[in-house]
């Protein structure tokens, strides 16, 4: 199987930014990009104009309770799920934008308490992935927190950032049957409930062994 697996061709010396162009700063920042690239045939591109989405990186956390085999949630608005979705209050997990200097794990561990009023405990790394590298530089760094579900309630969000944030608890199997029904459908929280799904067994001997 080894030997299937294709090997990288080009690396980030293969690309040449040929023009950059600001095209809106604001909370987020859109810039255009002339560039070109090397070709798998051989030589370069022709130059190609690509406008990307530029909001910086994210660190999510997925609360587990590997006592009650629970995990903390919430539910908030998200205008990007109106046009598409039944409705555009999803249930998501944890999650918040990683400003300069600061670490994703701290970010996980702090937007816990904002958003879910809740303290995590030990906490592993699961996976990092792009958002949609066609069009955005976001990187979303994934993370299985332990926390204790009995204390998970109520509303929470910071009214200054515009959040209003409700908290829910589920039984693991059943969130990860609202992957399977389509009712969760953001990816960070799909890809968190897969995970967890794939690994839970692992995880909870191992917090039990004491490793974090």
């Amino acid at each position: 199987m080894a030997g299937n697996i294709p090997e990288i061709t080009f690396g980030r010396d293969d690309v040449e930014v040929l023009e950059k162009r600001v095209g809106y700063d604001g909370f987020f920042k859109i810039n255009s990009y002339r560039l070109r690239h090397k070709l798998f045939a051989g030589g370069w591109c022709t130059p190609i104009v690509r406008e990307l989405f530029e909001r910086g990186h994210a660190a999510a956390l997925l609360a587990f309770d590997p006592l009650r085999d629970q995990v903390v949630m919430v539910e908030q608005f998200r205008i990007g799920a109106i046009a598409t979705s039944e409705s555009p209050w999803l249930l998501e997990l944890i999650a918040g934008i990683i400003e300069p200097g600061e670490q994703a794990d701290e970010v996980a561990r702090r937007e816990a308490i904002e958003e879910a009023g809740v303290t995590i405990g030990r906490m592993e790394h699961a996976i990092s992935y792009m958002v949609s590298p066609g069009g955005t530089t976001e990187r979303i760094e994934v993370f299985v927190g332990e926390v204790d579900a009995s204390r998970a309630q109520g509303l929470h969000g910071l009214a200054e950032e515009g959040e209003d944030i409700r908290v829910h608890v589920l039984d693991r199997q059943d969130a990860y049957a609202l992957v399977c029904s389509g009712r969760i459908d953001n990816a960070a929280s799909v890809i968190a409930l897969q995970w967890l799904q794939l690994n839970h067994d692992t995880l909870k001997s191992r917090w039990a062994a004491g490793a974090s």
